[in-house]
């Protein structure tokens, strides 16, 4: 690890400014940029700590809106009436993510922005990576696909996005609330991260120096699931995952969100399965079909095809356990 600054913001203007320059970052909770720094993926110059920051951790109703901040802690988040109540599939996404002790320290507001788990990104070789070294190629493209994407990706880029509370805040169309020198933003949780065919050597959208002040969702989502595919039951990042939140009149769909984890570089809307299944019961074969239509512009890697049968597979559980709940 090379040697660094540290550095308390006081404010969110403080912050701002002090990471705008090339070589600072900001770090919440700690445990996505301490292991990237330990394994040489970052090197700052300077990090800059938001959590001395007031005003970030609480979370409120205002109308019918809920905000989160961004430095509430995973299992805070979890835990909160506000979020039991509302958003099962958000509290639900929570517990399934890394471990107990991780989420006593990990923020809602950083764990979207987690970087991808890649073996070739994460490997301290010099294997081609354009995450790493920009304009290097992707060793993965021809290498290990196993847990890749079936989406978004490009030559230049396979790699998948692993946050689960940031798949599940993509179904409930929540909004990151940013400031910035330049002017904030309010930008849709299904865009936060990048596409390949955006930018291959980025991860997310935001700017030098923006921050994230606060999470919105908007409305209630009480029939909802989420549902995570792993090789082992705990502190395993999922191979696919689903997060539902939809609305029923009896037991036909009247309004369907579905968003899916590690399937590309971003959490992952079905639109077309969205909008098929409304006027249909969960478990029919019109629902079944719709499911399908969701899969139609998926573009597996040669070794990873299962993973298209196991994201339906696990689309039409998550329907299913939502509406049982």
């Amino acid at each position: 690890m090379m040697p660094f600054t540290y550095e308390r913001a006081g404010t969110v203007d403080e912050a701002m400014e002090r990471t705008v320059a090339p070589g600072s970052m900001l770090i919440a909770g700690g445990t996505e940029v301490g292991n990237w720094m330990r394994l040489g993926v970052q090197a700052p110059t300077t990090l800059v700590d938001l959590k001395t920051v007031p005003g970030l951790a609480d979370i409120s109703l205002v109308g019918d809106t809920v905000h989160i901040g961004p430095l509430v802690r995973l299992n805070d988040v979890a835990a909160h009436p506000l979020v039991t109540q509302r958003f099962p599939v958000l509290r639900e996404s929570i517990h399934l993510a890394a471990s107990a002790q991780l989420r006593n320290l990990a923020t809602i507001g950083g764990n979207p922005l987690q970087y991808t788990r890649c073996p070739y990104f994460r490997s301290e070789t010099e294997t081609p990576c354009t995450k790493r070294r920009p304009g290097s190629g992707c060793a993965a493209r021809h290498g290990i696909t196993d847990n890749q994407a079936i989406f978004g990706w490009t030559d230049d880029c396979v790699a998948v996005q692993p946050s689960d509370p940031g798949t599940a805040l993509a179904a409930l169309d929540a909004v990151y609330v940013t400031r910035h020198a330049n002017g904030g933003r309010r930008i849709d949780a299904r865009e936060l991260n990048t596409l390949p065919s955006q930018d291959a050597a980025a991860h997310n959208v935001l700017r030098p120096g923006e921050v994230i002040t606060d999470i919105e969702i908007t409305g209630a989502a009480p029939t909802s699931a989420y549902l995570k595919v792993r090789p082992r039951a705990s502190y395993e990042f999922a191979t696919v995952a689903v997060a539902v939140a939809i609305e029923v009149d009896g037991d036909v769909v009247r309004r369907a969100r579905i968003a899916l984890g590690s399937v590309a570089m971003r959490p992952w809307r079905l639109d077309a399965t969205e909008r098929l299944l409304v006027g249909h019961r969960i478990g029919s074969a019109a629902a079944q079909r719709a499911i399908e239509a969701g899969f139609a512009d998926a573009k597996p890697l040669p070794g990873n095809e299962y993973k298209i049968t196991l994201a339906r597979n696990a689309v039409a559980r998550a329907l299913r356990q939502a509406v049982a709940a």
